[in-house]
């Protein structure tokens, strides 16, 4: 039951933005690669972080947009189960709630990569399958800091919502 509300609000939120998506030529925005770094577990920060993502891909269109989210540290309680808090001692927050699984799966339909970082899920002893939401193997990196390092040699632009 939880997944089919979560796919409707999905929906509703992706039907939503959908009729504001600007052409990226009608704007003078060309094709843009950006990755969001989040290492912080307030979940209003968090949310207006995937706000942010959200009015960016509607300001250049998402076919104009190359989005990847870094989480490191506190920033995996954006897709920490409410569920996993409490035996994971070393998170204060749990923010993976139904309207931010939402928000995520809006903006994953949309081609936003979240990454997640590996050091992090070691170090506090997350299950990736079990305590983190909708996260496939190959979004695991060896380190979230080395991986902003590295999408920035890229190209990729930097933001710290």
């Amino acid at each position: 039951m939880k997944k089919i509300m979560t796919s409707i609000l999905a929906l509703v939120f992706l039907t939503i933005t959908s009729f504001s998506t600007v052409n990226a030529a009608e704007n003078g925005y060309g094709k843009q690669k950006v990755v969001y770094h989040i290492n912080y577990d307030n979940p209003k920060q968090q949310r207006g972080a995937l706000v942010n993502i959200q009015n960016h891909i509607n300001a250049v269109g998402a076919e104009n947009m190359d989005i990847k989210v870094v989480l490191h540290g506190n920033g995996l309680a954006l897709l920490l189960e409410p569920d996993s808090l409490e035996g994971l001692p070393k998170f204060k927050h749990a923010n993976a709630t139904d309207k931010m699984t939402a928000r995520i799966d809006g903006l994953k339909d949309q081609g936003v990569v979240f990454n997640v970082c590996n050091n992090t899920v070691k170090g506090r002893k997350v299950s990736v399958s079990d305590d983190l939401y909708n996260v496939e193997e190959s979004e695991i990196v060896p380190s979230g800091v080395a991986e902003l390092s590295k999408l920035q040699m890229q190209g990729y632009t930097y933001i710290k919502p």
